[in-house]
């Protein structure tokens, strides 16, 4: 089959996916408070809402104040698709290739849409008892929107009977999370986030860990409400998550990658995961992809992790019968030696 043939029928074929990581639909969405609906109102919530947008993207609070968005910042509409009012709210869309192509301009490396899905472990200890959030409750929407406003996407459980009495303040404050792992297999997330957040003299507190993979993230926060509280906590998980995902310019290197396993369902999602890395498919070979990119090795391992790809060990090189070298006749001037080629990686499913 051609292999443009075979593209065509692939972008075709979406169901069936068993991906963990979730694009970010509302990525370039933001939601921003008013007090008015006044022109200088809007012009200053236009401003903060470029500010979260930038923040959201790159993971860096001091991006949006750098000098090369200057101009962008005092015209944010210039990048503005849409905007509308819902209640006390200012609801911004902004353009995702405007957007992308002003912030590269200005030296900003980006994070992608397709982040990793996060299963939020939120413990409340308050005056009145402890609780764990669950998705049927009514709190729910302001983590939720909590994880929207820092692009985050995020999945609570369901707090049965067996999930609250393992959500206590040790298991959850614990640096072993083999407890929560195995209540959280159900969920199929990449991460796991557990907080425990405390009421005191009216103010609220939390210690939070994440762990994505085999490697930890924590931290303490403080907030006047558990809205902020839930905020400032997924801004950090946002800026500690960044890094590990964003290609720098400058900081990546031409790779050859290998996917095996890899059907016409998974071929969309693996597209959407490479796309960072300005990926190019070279070649078809019955389940096997190989695409060029530029990206830098163990960020595109983190990438690609996302979706459960499992690396496959380097083996000894075969040597191909068609590139093997024929030695020169007596005499005759040596054969000058291959070209390098770019480092391959290989993944399958």
């Amino acid at each position: 089959m051609r292999l443009t043939a075979r593209l065509l029928l692939a972008c075709l074929t979406l169901s069936g996916l068993p991906a963990l990581a979730a694009p970010v639909s509302d990525l370039y969405q933001v939601r921003e408070a008013v007090s008015s609906q006044q022109p200088e109102e809007r012009a200053a919530a236009l401003g903060r809402a470029l500010d979260t947008l930038v923040l959201r993207l790159t993971g860096k609070t001091d991006a949006a104040q750098s000098p090369a968005l200057a101009a962008l910042r005092k015209d944010p509409q210039q990048i503005v698709s849409q905007y509308g009012y819902e209640g006390d709210t200012l609801l911004v869309d902004f353009d995702p290739h405007s957007t992308g192509r002003s912030l590269r301009q200005a030296g900003l490396a980006l994070w992608g849409a397709n982040r990793p899905s996060i299963l939020l472990w939120w413990l409340s200890d308050a005056s009145d008892g402890s609780r764990l959030l669950g998705d049927g409750q009514a709190a729910a929407a302001m983590f939720n929107q909590a994880a929207q406003h820092r692009g985050l996407p995020l999945r609570l459980p369901l707090a049965d009977l067996s999930e609250q009495l393992l959500a206590v303040p040790e298991n959850l404050a614990s640096n072993d999370p083999t407890a929560l792992r195995e209540a959280s297999e159900r969920y199929a997330a990449d991460a796991l986030l557990a907080v425990v957040a405390r009421e005191a003299n009216g103010q609220w507190q939390a210690e939070w860990r994440l762990w994505l993979g085999d490697e930890r993230e924590q931290g303490k926060v403080q907030g006047a409400d558990q809205a902020a509280l839930a905020d400032a906590i997924l801004l950090a998980v946002n800026q500690r998550l960044a890094p590990r995902f964003i290609v720098a310019p400058g900081a990546t290197s031409r790779l050859t990658v290998e996917v095996q396993g890899v059907d016409l369902a998974r071929y969309a999602e693996l597209q959407r995961m490479l796309e960072p890395f300005a990926a190019q498919l070279l070649k078809v070979q019955g389940d096997t992809l190989t695409f060029a990119v530029n990206a830098n090795v163990e960020q595109l391992r983190a990438q690609l992790g996302l979706a459960q790809l499992q690396e496959v060990p380097a083996e000894v090189a075969v040597v191909d019968t068609e590139q093997a070298v024929t030695p020169p006749a007596t005499g005759a001037e040596p054969a000058l030696p291959a070209p390098p080629r770019d480092p391959v990686l290989r993944f399958r499913w």
